[in-house]
């Protein structure tokens, strides 16, 4: 055998194991996010890169919605991504499971969260304030510009199993 062939099948040996370790990193491990939107003002902005660190709760299932097996839940202040249909979503978990709820409709609608108040149309108050507390087992999940945010006050609570993974980096 010469040294010309031996290189290259070194050579597209070298080439197979960095694509299958980048395609591998890139379903299960981290992903990186251009943002679209301002949902997350001030502090991620339209068009900012985002660092996504998927094996923070779990491990995330190939081209899915959920988590195969998790490890942890997302805390209150946490900033997740999950899927809502079909986008990718990112907003700040300003609620866990079993976390008290509280409403006003003093000078307008508003929820009331872990000393927090956030805006609530009419329609989103009603239906909301019947609940008192963030069901087990889901995340309230709320964009930092809630004023202009859709989110968990509009489509509902997010299943912790749903949560893909953590911004780390911004």
């Amino acid at each position: 055998m010469n040294i010309k062939g031996t290189f290259r099948k070194q050579a597209a040996r070298c080439l197979a194991i960095g694509l299958l370790a980048g395609i591998s990193l890139k379903l299960f491990a981290a992903d990186i996010l251009h943002i679209s939107g301002s949902s997350m003002e001030p502090g991620i902005r339209d068009g900012s890169v985002v660092l996504v660190n998927k094996l923070a709760y779990g491990i995330v299932q190939p081209f899915g919605d959920r988590l195969l097996c998790s490890w942890a839940e997302p805390a209150a202040g946490d900033i997740v991504i999950y899927l809502y249909n079909n986008k990718i979503i990112i907003k700040r978990c300003a609620a866990t499971g079993g976390t008290p709820l509280d409403y006003s409709a003093d000078k307008g609608y508003t929820l009331l969260v872990n000393n927090a108040s956030f805006p609530l149309s009419a329609e989103q108050y009603y239906t909301m304030c019947t609940i008192r507390s963030v069901p087990e087992g889901t995340i309230l999940a709320i964009g930092d510009n809630a004023a202009v945010s859709v989110d968990s006050r509009t489509y509902g609570f997010i299943p912790v199993n749903n949560v893909l993974g953590k911004a780390v980096c911004r």
